[in-house]
């Protein structure tokens, strides 16, 4: 039997499996490659995007001009614009490709009228939409509260939990990440970003750069993103580096 693709994406898992098969006359699959723009700043939101495979980074520019990295996607995300689209909004940053990416891409109308024959899936995607939104109420809070080093324990803790490749006792980063991308998400500059990754390769969390990383200790890196309390470096970790 053919695999269903949508059954893994979040706007597409709650639906029946003929409804599904309904929809996907109304998809279209867009490829683009790095540096391109699947749509930009002020564009109107009047469809969902869903990614299918690669990285897309979600950019907004400054008042200064400068473009500043909110969040980084993995595939089966919806991209940083769901609430505008349903308002009829504008989008609220740039999504550019960080490599090579498959986009799926459902036009707002066909999506609502799915959910009027479908009122149990519409529930669910209210939850999901809520969920979303608790979690931009978390970074928000996380931004606010917690320190810059907590703060990038927490995200590569993420980053290794969704695109995290295991080997043996360390989790290798898919994603291609530059310093400025880690110093944006965590509301830092880059030297501060700097600083706080070399502080975290001499205590042996992470290994290599930022566009190739590994997470040499995720256990503890999951101590501190949580605040809790970590055992004590050894004497011989101390002087390391």
């Amino acid at each position: 039997m053919k695999p269903d693709p949508l059954s893994r994406l979040p706007l597409f898992e709650h639906l029946s499996p003929t409804e599904r098969r309904k929809i996907a006359g109304d998809i279209v699959e867009t490829r683009y490659r790095k540096d391109q723009f699947i749509f930009r700043e002020g564009d109107p939101a009047n469809c969902f995007h869903i990614l299918k495979e690669g990285t897309v980074k979600c950019v907004k520019t400054s008042p200064q001009g400068k473009q500043v990295t909110l969040k980084v996607l993995m595939p089966g995300d919806l991209f940083c614009c769901d609430a505008a689209a349903l308002n009829d909004g504008t989008h609220p940053g740039c999504a550019q490709p960080m490599g090579d990416v498959s986009v799926l891409t459902l036009s707002k109308d066909a999506y609502l009228k799915l959910l009027r024959r479908n009122p149990d899936a519409a529930i669910e995607i209210i939850q999901y939409l809520g969920a979303r939104l608790s979690e931009a109420q978390e970074t928000a809070k996380v931004l606010a509260l917690n320190p810059a080093e907590q703060r990038m324990a927490a995200l590569l803790v993420k980053f290794a939990t969704r695109a995290g490749l295991k080997d043996d006792k360390q989790v290798r980063l898919t994603v291609r990440l530059t310093r400025q991308d880690l110093a944006d998400m965590i509301g830092v500059t880059v030297e501060t970003a700097t600083r706080i990754m070399s502080r975290f390769k001499r205590d042996k969390l992470v290994a290599g750069t930022a566009k190739s990383l590994t997470i040499c200790n995720l256990p503890r890196l999951q101590q501190m993103a949580s605040n809790a309390p970590c055992p004590p470096t050894s004497p011989r970790h101390a002087h390391a580096g």
